[in-house]
């Protein structure tokens, strides 16, 4: 693992690949994830470079693919994944897996295609079944129900379809007989009535059970129709509105015996399909079931080809075509690793010249490379969100492992809180390598990729919590109170002390609503707590008072700790990019701003909880008093905070007064000298450029550098050049906008890192109330019934603990300390103006299939 104070050093190299190589070499490449490939034909569109057909032959291999997926899937056959990852394929093997693939692709078609119509068949004759079991109790309840007259002979004595007894009224009676969905029955009734003007007789009813469509395979309720008209004409009508209207319509018998006879032969036919279907679909599940075992390993070589090849395109070939030429970003670390994946990738595929590469000098800035296990990627990835980080400079991510979850647990801080939440990160820690919690939902699996940011900010509140001496709002008492209550009393003291200050006796704690102890008093205050705030506190009216102030002074002191920290890290770039004049004309200059300001203000809070005791606090000066008379100058000077204050002040006023215009004006008159002082610069420059291309800074720093080494060679026309590239009315500008931006964010930045006192104090407070509305209840509780409620109260006291305080307030605190370290930490010596070093490597590839693919 690299260094993650700043990215690891990257150079520009060039491969040189022998076309038979190529292949072989990339997958060695892309097995170690060493190097990222540069793209040398932008202007050649997609579809006419070189391995288009083979990415297009890819394509059609991963159709095949999901097509294989999704009918295993759809078998409820269990998809096979390994946790080894198979290499790619050999170009002999391509092919002949190609082939292979293609073959079952069309027998699973073939044997699929025959099945559902099997299938339909088979659900045609069993509608044909239910429509002539119902329609035969039409003919029934006719015979029962309807009267007979002299035209129309009796049904039980002749056929239902003997025309005879139509002849005297020249007209032929026909039946359409099938079955429609529920839905369409009523309109269809209609449709026929209109249509038909009467001439048809309809009769229908539901069947009881639900059956499958044959076109869709919905499972939705039928009505069985019988209709009877008279005339062609009326029957063609009547076809047409069953076509309209998607009914299945089915023949009619002409006799009961016929109905019989097709009744019996539909039984035999539906037994006869059962068996073949049931053949046909075990059939169908062995091919899956061999199917699936190499489903996987398909997927894996054919993204991994169908990469090679992609990466493949982004090279360029030599004037003879015989050699492919690549340039790629590689650390430093990893040349010689580069070098034998090229010779490993010559070796397997047997070549007589060897693959080679050789590093190329680029004024271009590299990637970003920066290392990360499983531990440091979460934190990695909350600066990354910010902004990729340039080239080499300081990464904030090493600090904000302990600064991150600590200003979280400053405005966190609990430590029964913490302690769930430490267990819950715990407990996702020691089951990281469960597969459930890899393939969770998108919210759990955020919780399960920060778990890690998760432990140390439950940790670190377990520890603030004990700091702030609050476990669920209430305090402990592990060492005893600093406090104590007997000295108070009269009997404790002697006759001349009891005049002079105010003791309790027995009328005053009977009388009292309210008792104050006075730690003047000798015995009442024996000593501070050994850690943390001490319990007493808890049981006092100016509770919220002492806490006020004590974390508001603590989120000043933290936050202009915090930013001091980051202009401090600022200096650590201008010594790695040799800019020393940056650390005298611009981080000196914000440092002394800071420190004489800010700095002093800490001071005078820690001088005054140092220098006064309770004995004399009633003398201390008010801190926010004096630092404003700091400013104002004020013609009668107060005893302040310690003798000669009024003459420091003034001199760190002057100070601050002289850093202000050395912010403003160093830097830019300090490149003005260098442009006029110095020749042709950057002539003789090589390597990269290292912040930002072609800045005007960089220019003059160019020409300073040449000057150092002594190169005395100046090309006709450079000066000109230079000046064109140099404007000083931009580099004014823009130091001008960073000295007032800074100037006002010292001043806004430290009263934003507030926030720590305001949500802590949120925290706490919702926490009492939460304690006071239902523990608190149900504990004073005492009759038959209160254990009963008191553990529905623990229920709901436990359940909003977990939405409110756990959750809510855990995600408010979250989003306050990524905006301290983005805006108010980062942004002292932060540039994030870089681009994310991206490897070519098949661990990037996914080894799942998405929901997509079995879809």
């Amino acid at each position: 693992m690299g260094s993650l104070f700043r990215s690891e050093p990257v150079c520009l190299a060039q491969l040189f690949l022998q076309a038979g190589t190529a292949y072989e070499c990339l997958s060695a490449l892309g097995e170690r994830g060493l190097v990222q490939f540069r793209d040398l034909n932008q202007n050649v569109s997609c579809f006419q470079r070189k391995f288009v057909g083979e990415v297009k032959r890819c394509e059609e291999l991963e159709r095949i693919l999901v097509y294989l997926v999704q009918e295993i899937t759809r078998a409820d056959i269990p998809l096979p994944e390994g946790e080894a990852s198979p290499p790619a394929p050999p170009l002999k093997q391509v092919l002949e897996m190609q082939e292979q693939l293609q073959k079952l692709e069309v027998e699973l078609r073939e044997v699929t295609k025959n099945k559902e119509k099997l299938r339909k068949n088979l659900l045609e004759l069993i509608e044909y079944t239910h429509m002539l079991r119902v329609t035969r109790t039409f003919v029934r309840r006719n015979v029962e129900f309807e009267p007979t007259y002299e035209e129309f002979p009796s049904l039980e004595s002749e056929s239902l379809l003997d025309y005879t007894c139509m002849q005297r009224l020249g007209a032929k009676l026909g039946f359409v007989s099938g079955l429609i969905q529920r839905g369409k029955v009523e309109a269809f009734e209609k449709m026929l009535w209109r249509v038909c003007k009467g001439y048809t007789i309809l009769s229908y009813a539901e069947l009881h059970e639900s059956l499958e469509d044959p076109e869709t395979g919905e499972v939705i309720k039928w009505y069985v129709f019988l209709i009877s008209f008279w005339g062609e004409q009326i029957g063609q009508k009547v076809k047409k509105i069953c076509d309209c209207y998607r009914c299945h319509v089915y023949p009619y018998p002409n006799t009961a015996e016929e109905c019989k006879e097709i009744q019996e032969g539909l039984n035999v036919r539906i037994q006869d399909l059962y068996t073949v279907l049931y053949k046909t679909e075990d059939y169908l599940r062995q091919v899956l079931c061999k199917a699936a075992e190499s489903v996987y390993s398909h997927a894996i070589q054919v993204r991994k080809m169908k990469a090679i090849y992609h990466t493949l395109n982004m090279c360029s070939f030599d004037v003879t075509n015989k050699c492919l030429i690549a340039e790629v970003w590689c650390p430093e670390a990893d040349l010689q690793e580069l070098c034998r994946a090229l010779e490993e990738g010559s070796r397997e595929s047997s070549a007589t010249v060897p693959s080679f590469m050789n590093t190329i000098p680029t004024k271009e800035t590299p990637p970003t490379l920066i290392r990360t296990n499983k531990f440091t990627e979460g934190f990695q990835n909350i600066v990354d969100a910010y902004g990729v980080g340039s080239y080499r400079e300081v990464n904030p991510a090493l600090f904000t492992i302990i600064t991150f979850p600590f200003l979280f647990a400053v405005m966190f801080g609990d430590f029964g809180h913490g302690f769930v939440m430490f267990l819950f990160a715990l407990l996702l820690v020691l089951n990281e390598d469960h597969p459930r919690l890899t393939q969770c939902q998108e919210i759990m699996r955020m919780f399960f990729n920060g778990r890690y940011i998760l432990l140390l900010m439950g940790l670190f509140s377990v520890y603030t919590g004990l700091i702030y001496n609050d476990c669920f709002s209430k305090s402990v008492n592990l060492f005893g109170s600093g406090w104590n209550v007997s000295a108070m009393y009269r009997a404790s003291h002697a006759a001349e002390e009891r005049g002079k200050m105010a003791l309790w006796n027995d009328s005053i704690v009977r009388h009292s609503r309210v008792l104050q102890l006075d730690p003047s008093v000798p015995g009442v205050f024996r000593g501070p707590y050994p850690f943390g705030i001490d319990p007493i506190w808890n049981l006092a009216t100016n509770r919220l008072t002492f806490l006020n102030s004590f974390k508001m002074k603590m989120s000043v002191i933290l936050g202009i700790i915090h930013m001091t920290f980051g202009v401090i890290l600022g200096i650590f770039n201008h010594l790695h990019f040799r800019k020393k004049f940056n650390i005298y004309l611009v981080s000196v200059p914000e440092l002394l701003f800071m420190l004489c300001i800010f700095g002093y203000l800490i001071f005078m809070i820690v001088y005054k909880w140092l220098a006064y005791s309770a004995t004399t606090s009633r003398e201390a000066p008010s801190i926010l008093i004096d630092f404003i008379n700091m400013f104002l100058f004020p013609a009668s000077e107060a005893s302040g905070l310690y003798p000669g204050q009024a003459y420091i002040q003034r001199v760190l006023l002057a100070v601050t007064a002289l850093s202000v215009p050395v912010l403003f004006l160093g830097k830019p008159l300090f490149l003005l000298w260098l442009h006029h002082g110095c020749g042709c610069f950057g002539a003789n420059r090589n390597g990269y450029t290292l912040v930002r291309k072609d800045s005007e800074e960089e220019v003059s720093l160019l020409g300073n550098q040449d000057i150092e080494e002594g190169s005395t060679q100046v090309e006709d026309g450079c000066r000109e050049v230079t000046c064109e590239e140099f404007d000083f009315g931009e580099i004014l500008m823009t130091q001008a906008i960073h000295s007032i931006e800074y100037c006002l964010s010292c001043i806004s930045n430290t009263a934003s890192y507030l926030r720590l006192w305001a949500l802590s104090l949120a925290h706490a407070q919702l926490s009492d109330v939460l304690w006071a509305m239902l523990m608190r209840v149900g504990l004073r509780v005492d009759t038959t019934f209160g254990v009963l409620l008191l553990f529905l109260l623990i229920a709901a006291f436990v359940v909003l603990t977990i939405l409110i305080l756990l959750v809510m307030e855990g995600l408010s605190a979250f989003l306050h300390a990524i905006r301290l370290h983005w805006v108010e930490f980062q942004n002292k010596f932060y540039i994030g103006a870089g681009t994310k070093f991206v490897p070519f490597s098949f661990n990037l590839l996914s080894s799942k299939f998405t929901n997509d693919d079995m879809a």
